[in-house]
């Protein structure tokens, strides 16, 4: 976790804040807002990768009692380290963290994990832990066989939620590329900010995660206590040593660039802009239980997925989607074209074979793709190189020799440009029937608009293909293509 790729650092904004932010006068402006504002959430949209991670920086640093972070995928990168840090410096001054992170792509050396976990204000918890932090390889051959299911049930929530008045949630996980930092691959994602009331229901969903028995401590699965627990002990100089080594990292200056140091000092500046553009208004919080559902099979549906089929049945003009995946299971098929049978107009944004990041996921909306078309579904295949990056993407990073590739990883869905879905459900049986999701109904109309405008966008000719006219699998290797083709033949869409 230590030795990382400086240039990537982008998120040294988690740690540099402290300085750069007038805290006193950023906490009265939160209070008084919540005050002014008892009966309603404010809102502000994080389209942007650098305002996300701006965000997330302003809250590391703002925390004063607690915080409490849950994430899908928890990388090793900069992004990783450097979030890593900020919450040891957090709880080095007092604050309560706790931490839950799905145990499927968590990527963090034993012993730096374990000593994270043992500083007397951190705690951390593995969801479903069968495949990787304290599971020898030899168990986790035995949990695919005897629980197939079950290792497939992932926590695909995302939550970060600061004193219990102010959280965000979306599609991005703890990653260079969810933050447009990476140099060769990124995504167009989106999070939302959330102020006041129903922060409570995202905290409540935390909760239930925490004491769910599928969260185990990490001190649990290092004790080394029978041949399917791995033994991982640190001394008291190895903590203090990886604990002086994430400070040494986040501190070094050689770790971001010129232009990066700008944006640093500015930092107060940019989210008071932020913070002045926050919408008051009414928001649902939709999520799952752990677990998801008690089926024993690989379907059984859940909250979030009842709660987003409510949305479908209520439109009355359109539905916009954008999803990184789009693979209809044979309800959400009947679902869209019961919708359009009523007058719905139903358009949709996804990533083309070219920008895809997961070839297995498109190889089931490929099969599926003509019935889409035919039902009278508009979609529109994300380009890897769109126009709209140079909009979304630092100036830094684009600069490089080879810009790197862009692809959607955004979960949302706008219902009548009155009601939008921001979370972190992707549009696929996975999320329908496996997975945990979270996300907010956002009931405003000027917001559900803004929200429908950015996707219109990522629609036009020069960001995506109109799937019915460009035939854009043509612009790939020939190689990909069967590859994909290959992978249609396999009876694997309830995976996806």
């Amino acid at each position: 976790m230590i030795n990382k790729i400086a240039y990537l650092s982008a998120a040294v904004l988690f740690w540099v804040c402290s300085f750069a932010l007038a805290m006193d006068q950023s906490s009265d402006f939160i209070d008084t807002q919540i005050a002014a504002h008892p009966d309603k959430t404010g809102v502000f949209v994080l389209d942007k990768g650098e305002d996300a991670l701006i965000a997330r920086a302003w809250l590391a640093d703002y925390a004063k009692q607690t915080i409490e972070v849950q994430y899908f995928i928890w990388s090793d990168d900069n992004i990783g380290t450097l979030a890593s840090e900020a919450l040891l410096r957090a709880a080095d001054r007092g604050v309560m963290v706790r931490v839950i992170v799905d145990d499927l792509l968590i990527n963090a050396p034993d012993q730096t994990l374990l000593a994270l976990a043992l500083h007397p204000n951190i705690n951390i918890k593995i969801y479903n832990p069968q495949h990787s932090v304290g599971v020898p390889f030899h168990k986790r051959l035995i949990n695919i066989i005897t629980d197939f299911r079950g290792v497939n049930q992932r926590m695909h929530d995302k939550t970060f939620i600061v004193d219990g008045k102010i959280a965000i949630t979306g599609g991005r996980n703890m990653a260079t590329e969810y933050f447009d930092y990476n140099h060769s691959y990124n995504f167009r994602d989106r999070d939302v900010l959330l102020l006041g009331k129903d922060v409570a229901g995202i905290k409540s969903s935390f909760e239930r995660f925490w004491k769910s028995p599928l969260s185990v401590s990490v001190e649990h699965l290092y004790d080394g206590i029978g041949i399917f627990k791995k033994n991982v002990q640190v001394e008291d100089s190895q903590v203090k040593e990886i604990y002086q080594s994430l400070h040494d990292y986040a501190q070094s200056s050689s770790n971001f660039s010129a232009y990066l140091r700008g944006v640093i000092s500015n930092i107060h500046n940019a989210f008071n802009a932020i913070s002045q553009q926050i919408i008051w208004t009414n928001v649902s919080v939709i999520s799952d239980l752990p677990g998801k559902n008690k089926a024993s099979g690989l379907a059984g549906g859940g909250q979030s997925t009842s709660a987003l089929v409510q949305l479908v049945n209520a439109s009355q003009k359109q539905i916009t989607i954008q999803s990184p995946y789009l693979v209809m299971s044979d309800q959400a098929v009947s679902l869209f074209q019961s919708a359009i049978n009523r007058g719905v107009k139903v358009r949709i944004n996804t990533n083309s074979l070219a920008a895809t990041d997961n070839i297995q996921a498109f190889s089931g909306y490929r099969n599926q793709r003509n019935q889409l078309l035919k039902m009278g579904v508009s979609i529109y295949e994300y380009k890897p190189n769109p126009i709209v990056k140079k909009h979304l993407i630092a100036a830094s990073i684009l600069a490089h020799k080879r810009s790197p590739k862009f692809a959607i990883h955004a979960k949302t869905m706008v219902i009548d440009s009155e009601t939008v879905f921001i979370g972190t459900f992707n549009f696929d049986p996975r999320s329908e029937n496996l997975n945990t999701e979270i996300g907010v109904v956002i009931h405003n109309t000027n917001l559900a608009k803004s929200v429908e405008k950015a996707i219109k966008t990522d629609m036009q000719p020069d960001n995506s293909w109109n799937a019915a006219t460009d035939n854009p699998d043509r612009y790939v290797s020939f190689t990909k293509r069967l590859k994909v083709c290959l992978l249609q033949a396999l009876p694997i869409k309830a995976l996806l």
